[in-house]
This record gives structure tokens, C-alpha cells and sequence, in this order.
């Protein structure tokens, strides 16, 4: 980023983080900082506490998500004086456990140093693999063959199940890509089952508690975060309607419609409506039977008119993407459906990366 756009995101983002923090009576000698170090080094360094509140109002602009309301209540983890694999790999193993939180999903965010190249080649610290037979078919999840196809010829031997956990991959600088297995205790799996349909068990379905994204930049007053994973907790149709209901992802409706004895071949029978609504009813149950927390489509919706109220009456101008807010499956019985979104882009934010292994 050339000095002169530094110093506007810099300035801007500083403005805004002093304003709303109560703290604009310090904010012309941080400035003189900022601007001597931008003009001497190229760049600076966010204090502490500008750091931790970036992370947050990121996660305000996000435009996609639904879960903001919630957009003050982030753990931090500030690992940017982390420069080892080791030292690395642990925060990344803590940051699982701890936001995970035995059930009782935390909203967490781990940032590493802007200056030393981390990168993190997952795109969720969890996912399941995905594997292709030699005849095109494939078993796991197909979103994940790429990076699944990395593992291996990083050196990973792949286990061909349906929910494969994939190992954490990161990279320092110019170094080859090194791995390691997540430890199992720290993960939390949720079987799938039907609290009515009984032979929902015969799918053998089951997810991961905590959605984890890996592959975005975080972008605080123009300061570049390339490793910075980040988690709400899961919204049901995530996993219901898109994870297994895609026909690009594990295409379960199929299945589902069979063991609830619908007619697949009519399509007038609507039975691919009457599949996913007990597909996301058994996500629902499973997750809540497991102590693990989840939040339904109309909740979700509910809290995110309440986030546009809260916004509007602290003056600040609500952004969104409409077609990422309102839910996969019942979209117009929801309020944000009928709710008109401005989709400009904010600062601070988080923005997609270029995958790592399309990079090279």
C-alpha cells in the first residue's frame, strides 16, 4: 500500500477508534505518531487496544454476516509477536479449544503479526476432506478437494472417510508449508439425528461445532492482517441447507427424501422443500442435544433487525449484503428478506485472499 493511502486508512480508522472509544483527547499526539513512523518506516504499529476494537468493528462492516449483533462481545487473542511453527500451531490449537468452549460457542479472533508472512493454508481452521475416485465420483466434502489435495502431497496420508478432520497447514515467509494433525480432544463432532424419523441415524451425518474462517485478510487503518482466524457460531441453515443440501457440497437431500419416503421424481411434490426443512430441524436438534450452541434462521434474522436498530441510533449507516443476509431456505417469512441493504464496503473489514496454492 503506497504512503499516501496508509496515511488516509490510518487516519480515518484512528479518527473513528478515539471518537467511539471516548478517547479523542489523545488522539492528535497518536496521530503525530502514526504519521512520523508511516513517513519513516512505511508503517506502524497499532497499540493494543486499537487493535482489539479493529477486530471488532471488522466484524460491524462485515457485510455478509448475520450474527453481528453480537459485535462487541470478540475475544481477542493478539499473538503478533509469534514467529515460530510451534508457537504458531499452539495458538491456532488454543484458539480451537477456547472457542469451542465445551459447547458454548465463543465469537473469537487469533491475529498473528502483519510483518512476519504467516499464512494459514486452510480456509477453516475445521473442514472435512474431500476426496475424487479415479472415476470422477467423490467421497467428503468437494468444496475441500483442493486444499485436500495439497495435504497430501505436503505429506498427510488421507483416511477416504465421508468426515475426514483436515490437518492445520501454515506457511512462515519463503518456507515449504509444514502440517499437523488437530488434536482430537479439542475437536467437537456433532452426530445427526432426527428426533421423529428415526433411520436419520443410517445417514451417519455429522459436523463440527465451530465454523473457523482462515482465508480472509483482516484490514485495520490500512494495516494488513494475512493470518487472522475468525469465529461466530454456527447458524443452522449453514450446515442443513448449504454444507449437506448443495448439490456442489455432500448433496444429502437425495437421501434424506428416500428415508422420509417422498416422491424425488416429482418435483411437484416439493419434496426437495419437504427434505431440507427436517434436514435443518435434525441440524438443529443435534447441535442443541449436544450441548453445543446454534442459532436458527428466524432468531438470526430477528437479531439482525435489532443490530440495523441499534446501528441507525448510534448514527452509523448499516451496509450489507442481501444476498448473503437473507437465510437459504424460507427467506421471505423473515423480516431482513423485505429489508432494502446498501452493499458498500466499510473500514475496518475482512476480505477474501487468494488461496496459497494458487499464489504459487
Amino acid at each position: 500500500m503506497c504512503e499516501t493511502n496508509l496515511l488516509e486508512k490510518a487516519e480515518m480508522y484512528l479518527k473513528l477508534c478515539y471518537r467511539e472509544l471516548n478517547k479523542e483527547h489523545l488522539y492528535e499526539n497518536r496521530w503525530n505518531e502514526v504519521k512520523n513512523s508511516i513517513k519513516d518506516n512505511g508503517t506502524y504499529h497499532l497499540l493494543d487496544f486499537e487493535l482489539n476494537y479493529g477486530t471488532k468493528v471488522a466484524w460491524r462492516n462485515s457485510n455478509k454476516c448475520i450474527g453481528r449483533l453480537f459485535w462487541r462481545a470478540m475475544d481477542v487473542f493478539d499473538e503478533r509477536n509469534l514467529n515460530s511453527e510451534d508457537s504458531i500451531f499452539e495458538a491456532l490449537f488454543r484458539h480451537i479449544e477456547s472457542s469451542t468452549n465445551g459447547g458454548n460457542i465463543k465469537s473469537t479472533i487469533t491475529v498473528f503479526s502483519p510483518e512476519t508472512e504467516i499464512i494459514i493454508w486452510n480456509p477453516q481452521l475445521l473442514s472435512f476432506a474431500g476426496y475424487q475416485n479415479s472415476d470422477g465420483t467423490i467421497i467428503g466434502d468437494p468444496k475441500q478437494l483442493e486444499f485436500t489435495n495439497e495435504c497430501i502431497k505436503l505429506g498427510w496420508k488421507p483416511k477416504m472417510g465421508k468426515f475426514d478432520i483436515l490437518p492445520l497447514v501454515i506457511q512462515i515467509g519463503n518456507e515449504a508449508p509444514t502440517w499437523r494433525e488437530i488434536p482430537q480432544k479439542i475437536i467437537k463432532i456433532i452426530p445427526i439425528e432426527h428426533p421423529e424419523i428415526k433411520s436419520f441415524q443410517d445417514l451417519q451425518l455429522q459436523w463440527y461445532s465451530t465454523p473457523i474462517i482462515s482465508n480472509m485478510i483482516l484490514e485495520i487503518g490500512g494495516i494488513e492482517f494475512k493470518a487472522a482466524p475468525f469465529n461466530g457460531w454456527y447458524m443452522g441453515t449453514e450446515i442443513g441447507a448449504r454444507d449437506f443440501g448443495d448439490e456442489k457440497r455432500y448433496n444429502i437431500l437425495p437421501e434424506v427424501a428416500k428415508i422420509m419416503g417422498l416422491n424425488f421424481r416429482d418435483k411437484n411434490s416439493l419434496w426437495k422443500d419437504r427434505a431440507i426443512v427436517e434436514l435443518n430441524y435434525a441440524v438443529l436438534y443435534s447441535f442443541k442435544k449436544s450441548g453445543v450452541k446454534i442459532v436458527d434462521h428466524h432468531t438470526a434474522s430477528k437479531q439482525f433487525m435489532q443490530f440495523i436498530k441499534k446501528e441507525k441510533k448510534e448514527g452509523r449507516e448499516i451496509t450489507a449484503d442481501w444476498s448473503w443476509i437473507v437465510p437459504p431456505i424460507s427467506g421471505s417469512t423473515t423480516e431482513v428478506f423485505h429489508t432494502e441493504m446498501n452493499n458498500d464496503v466499510k473500514s475496518p473489514n475482512y476480505f477474501y485472499r487468494i488461496e496459497p496454492w494458487e499464489a504459487t
